[in-house]
């Protein structure tokens, strides 16, 4: 079966290779590649492959290149430069009674858990430590291995990284959107004041540079392999 979304499973192996994808009684599976067809990544619609532009939504065809995951290192490796003074530099600075006090991520999950507040914490250092190292990883794993040989099974697994990556990334700005409410909140002039600090900027860059690295992958490159290479028997 076609899978119109993702253009898979999909597979660059010449004709002649018996190790292409199969299904479990090792017949081959009929491709998106294979019936000459090419899936839009805007709506999902495949078309005959001497098409250029998607019918439905006027989306420009493209097929699958390798080349793209330039963008997808070059996003990611921008997005990890500023992970690192978002982690060093102050979250947040705290002003009560003419004292000020700075935090960063880690420094306030502490003072949390100091304070008995394990869930907030827990959520804090989720969102702010788990989340975004998470992703990384599974975005330098996603990248190192579209095209590299694979079952039908381990590039379902590699699409299920790759959407749970979609999924979390709306979740990653709640640092930002926690200090900026605060910022806003509390103004009560020399008794108290909160603002943000320069590592909410780079949190934030950090975040939106990771996102448009996921999006700049192309999830077809999951169902194809490297041409003239011998798949894994099913």
């Amino acid at each position: 079966m076609i899978d119109a979304t993702n253009d898979g499973p999909v597979t660059d192996a010449p004709d002649h290779d018996p190790a292409a994808f199969t299904d479990g009684q090792g017949a081959p599976i009929l491709t998106a590649h294979r019936a000459g067809l090419l899936g839009c990544r805007s709506c999902g619609r495949v078309w005959p492959e001497d098409h250029t532009t998607c019918a439905r939504c006027g989306a420009k065809l493209v097929p699958p290149d390798r080349r793209g995951l330039a963008a997808v290192w070059a996003w990611l490796i921008t997005g990890m430069i500023f992970y690192i003074p978002a982690n060093l530099l102050p979250m947040m600075t705290t002003q009560s009674l003419g004292r000020s006090t700075d935090s960063t991520i880690i420094g306030g999950v502490l003072v949390l858990l100091d304070h008995g507040d394990w869930f907030i914490g827990g959520v804090v250092f989720a969102a702010s430590v788990l989340v975004p190292v998470g992703k990384f990883i599974a975005i330098i794993w996603l990248a190192r291995m579209a095209g590299k040989p694979a079952t039908v099974e381990d590039a379902h697994t590699r699409l299920h990284i790759y959407e749970v990556v979609e999924f979390i990334g709306r979740w990653s700005m709640i640092d930002v959107f926690v200090v900026a409410i605060l910022a806003a909140l509390v103004q009560l002039g020399f008794v108290a004041a909160i603002k943000p600090g320069p590592a909410a900027a780079s949190f934030a860059l950090s975040v939106a540079f990771t996102m448009l690295s996921a999006q700049s992958f192309d999830p077809r490159l999951i169902w194809r392999g490297l041409p003239l290479h011998t798949r894994k028997d099913h």
